[in-house]
């Protein structure tokens, strides 16, 4: 514990001092909020390996049942939806770095919204495996709220198409198969180039191309933060690591004080 908060109390005198951080997420900051990571021990794809097929393109776009299962698994409170949980003291506290205006970027793998519910300012967030706040039409592209597909559902349509077209309608989210958007992409090289602090939180940093911003912020100079409840495949490129609670980690890194 004292290695650890000697960690702590290096990385907050380099936050003090940082003007532009950018903050890249994962999974680990929403399980305080009851959302279930994928893979891990007790993820939602671990205990139930058919749910995969719902996050799966190919499956999604040609298989009527496989669609019928996934708008079903989003009136689940359990089922990666993730749209009625609550911010948790992580995604809070990532608050306070954008009121000091230090917060230049905050990149997502997360798709449940909860950094623009806990009030940052939705321009700052790059979600870059999309979003379970919208679904979004296959065939021509018309964007709508979430609810508004499962009040839909509720009403007794398994598997509810686009009101204009009648094309597929799916999840606003990057499924396996899907490509990522450039702009998106561009976006966070860009900002992981002109960071002077890159504060990695709950992301184990295996899943690529989101975790590639880590190695072009270190080789731009920039001092690297990570802060997960397990080790991380880019740990070696650290120059501080809090490894244990991020509802508890977090929020004392980023307090102005104790």
């Amino acid at each position: 514990m004292q290695e650890l908060e000697a960690e702590l109390a290096r990385a907050r005198a380099w936050l003090v001092e940082a003007e532009r951080v950018l903050v890249l997420t994962g999974a680990g900051i929403s399980t305080d909020s009851g959302i279930p990571d994928f893979r891990g021990p007790q993820g939602l794809w671990t205990r139930n390996p058919e749910m995969e097929k719902l996050a799966t393109l190919d499956h999604y776009m040609g298989d009527t049942e496989v669609r019928k299962r996934s708008w079903a698994s989003f009136l689940d409170e359990r089922g990666f939806g993730g749209f009625r949980t609550e911010p948790n003291p992580g995604h809070l506290c990532l608050v306070e770095l954008e009121r000091r205006a230090q917060l230049d970027t905050l990149i997502t793998q997360n798709v449940d919204g909860l950094h623009q519910k806990a009030g940052i300012s939705p321009e700052r967030v790059v979600e870059i495996h999309g979003t379970v706040q919208d679904v979004v039409c296959m065939q021509c592209g018309d964007r709508g709220p979430m609810e508004g597909a499962l009040a839909r559902v509720r009403a007794g349509e398994e598997d509810p198409s686009c009101q204009l077209c009648t094309g597929i309608l799916k999840s606003a989210t990057i499924s396996f198969g899907q490509n990522l958007v450039p702009e998106d992409l561009a976006r966070c090289e860009l900002a992981a180039q002109q960071c002077d602090l890159l504060l990695a939180v709950g992301t184990s940093l295996g899943v690529y191309p989101a975790a590639g911003v880590v190695p072009i912020a270190h080789a731009a100079g920039a001092h690297i933060v990570i802060v997960n409840g397990q080790p991380t495949e880019l740990d070696h490129l650290a120059h501080a690591r809090l490894q244990g609670s991020i509802s508890e980690w977090l929020p004392r890194l980023v307090a102005a004080e104790d």
